[in-house]
């Protein structure tokens, strides 16, 4: 019987729920029908084992709450069926959707409504990953009301136009007929009484709060640790400024970890929009530790030589995003590039250029952001020392082991980093020197005007660096003046560059010329980026010992 004592022979109900494809949100349709016969619960749809599991705790989490689990044959279908799910955060809606289906709770109570939430066997409702990237789907669909679990609070009211209700408990539900659809409309004075409401009513801004202060940013390392390599810090100071990747060429012990790792106190500031995305990437893997607030630096990710393909782009039976999604709109930085394997190398050429990256799976084809800033570094020969001053420890390395050794990097990578900087042995007078190192507070000057010099001139464009122009947006924004074609023209040949190459040069002196506050490229700046093209042909081990 349901609850006006009429007996019946099957019942229907749907509410809306979400999981995650890939980094992104889709909706999920709950459909619950409960029909005479056995008592048991069977939940269709494609789940995976977190999922089925959540028939017990959403059996336990009703009975806990005063509520009366069916004894009847209960189907729960997730549509669309052919969607591979996974994670607990249908507990909620599972339960909430028993519970309007069996008529103990209003029938169009839940109507246009967005409930994620995993359940604890007492009612408790635990927060769930990924629930930025659902929230933003919902509002894109037109529904207005998302119920969340109050850890997701904060998280949620970063995501604007949509009404988010917070809940505790299950047994928030649970009001007297006449004030049930009060309580899931969770109004003001049920608020203040301690149950489900709005985030309005409990000070929490469904509002996107504005950007940071740059005064947060963290300062434990700053350039001004390292003495010397001035020539090193203007090629990184390009780098931040354009957004452009760079390798370091050195022997042990000339600081090119040190300076590749102090890259994030001179890039420029993450866009509202920047630190969304970045946000919602962090969600979805379960690494958004500080809900209050949205990521506001740009990652810096330094994974271990030791690191799969996988591991790098992504993967697994539902894949997961790799570590060039978490370093978007940030730092990728590959410490000993030769290091890794060639197989996890090569699968970074095709993000590099689309910034993206493309899984397929036998049901699904998952799509992760990959627009990163590739830092790396290397010595020159397996011991470190190829190529040293003849006062200096020398190289004992043979021809085959250099030709080994550099052969891990192969000329398609290579040809899509844009700087190559060497990093000498420094004197020692440089080291204890008395002139002040140049600072990050002082790159970061520079980088930050010719940042805004790129965001007034691509405004329109729907780009924010020089390293994304390409095509026509190349040839309209850069435009060399006669000298500069001509000397271009003659490194050309005698460098053998590639037309990949030859447009990374085009962007390297358009940011020389931005951080410089000149609106046309000249041939100096033409010559400077040159410079960092050189080793296009160092690098490639055949012409050093044939």
């Amino acid at each position: 019987m349901n609850r006006h004592g009429k007996v019946c022979l099957f019942m229907y109900g749907k509410v809306v729920s979400a999981c995650l494809h890939g980094v992104d949100g889709k909706l999920v349709e709950v459909e619950v029908d409960l029909s005479n016969g056995l008592p048991q619960m069977m939940i269709v749809g494609l789940p995976d084992v977190a999922i089925k599991e959540s028939m017990e705790r959403v059996r336990a989490a009703i009975k806990n709450c005063g509520f009366t689990f069916p004894l009847q044959r209960i189907t729960v279908n997730l549509a669309p069926a052919d969607l591979r799910k996974e994670g607990s955060a249908f507990d909620l809606a599972i339960a909430l959707g028993i519970l309007k289906t069996s008529g103990q709770l209003p029938d169009e109570a839940l109507n246009d409504t967005l409930i994620i939430g995993e359940l604890a066997l007492d009612g408790s409702v635990r927060s769930v990953p990924g629930v930025l990237s659902m929230i933003a789907t919902a509002r894109e669909q037109g529904i207005a009301r998302v119920i969340v679990s109050t850890e997701n609070a904060e998280e949620a009211a970063w995501i604007g136009g949509c009404d988010i209700r917070c809940v505790r408990h299950l047994g928030q539900f649970r009001r007297s007929e006449g004030n049930a659809e009060a309580a899931v409309a969770g109004g003001a004075e049920e608020l203040n009484a301690g149950s489900m409401g709005s985030l309005a009513g409990s000070g929490v801004s469904s509002r996107p709060k504005t950007a940071a202060s740059r005064e947060t940013r963290k300062t434990e390392e700053d350039y001004a640790d390292v003495n010397g390599q001035l020539h090193v810090k203007r090629a990184l100071m390009i780098s931040a400024a354009g957004m452009h990747n760079f390798i370091l060429i050195g022997p042990p012990g000339t600081g090119k970890t040190m300076l590749a790792k102090r890259l994030p106190t001179i890039l420029p500031p993450m866009s509202d929009s920047e630190s969304l995305d970045v946000t919602k990437i962090y969600s979805a893997s379960g690494k958004f530790a500080d809900r209050r607030q949205l990521i506001r630096e740009r990652p810096f990710r330094m994974p271990h030589h030791t690191i799969s393909a996988g591991g790098l782009v992504g993967g697994g039976g539902i894949p997961k995003p790799g570590e060039v999604s978490l370093a978007h709109r940030g730092v990728l930085f590959l410490d000993e590039l030769p290091e890794f394997s060639r197989v996890a190398l090569e699968v970074l050429r095709q993000p590099m250029e689309d910034r993206f990256v493309t899984i397929g799976r036998a049901r699904a084809v998952y799509r992760f952001p990959a627009h990163f800033l590739l830092a790396s570094s290397m010595n020159p020969c397996p011991c470190g020392y190829w190529g040293a001053a003849s006062d200096q420890q020398g190289c004992v390395c043979s021809p085959l082991k250099i030709s080994r050794y550099r052969a891990k990097i192969s000329g398609p990578l290579l040809d899509r980093i844009d700087l190559h900087v060497e990093v000498p042995r420094i004197e020692y007078k440089d080291l204890r020197g008395s002139q002040q190192p140049l600072s990050s507070a002082e790159m970061r000057a520079a980088v930050e005007r010719a940042h805004e010099i790129q965001k007034r001139r691509y405004a329109e464009a729907g780009i924010m660096f020089n390293s994304e122009l390409n095509g026509k947006k190349l040839r309209e924004h850069v435009k060399l003046d006669l000298p500069s074609s001509q000397l271009l023209e003659r490194s050309f040949a005698a460098l053998g560059l590639s037309v990949r190459a030859h447009d990374r040069i085009l962007k390297i002196a358009r940011t020389i010329a931005d951080l410089e506050g000149q609106s046309e490229i000249r041939a100096d700046h033409v010559a400077e980026a040159l410079q960092y093209r050189v080793l296009d042909k160092k690098i490639n081990p055949q012409p050093l010992f044939g």
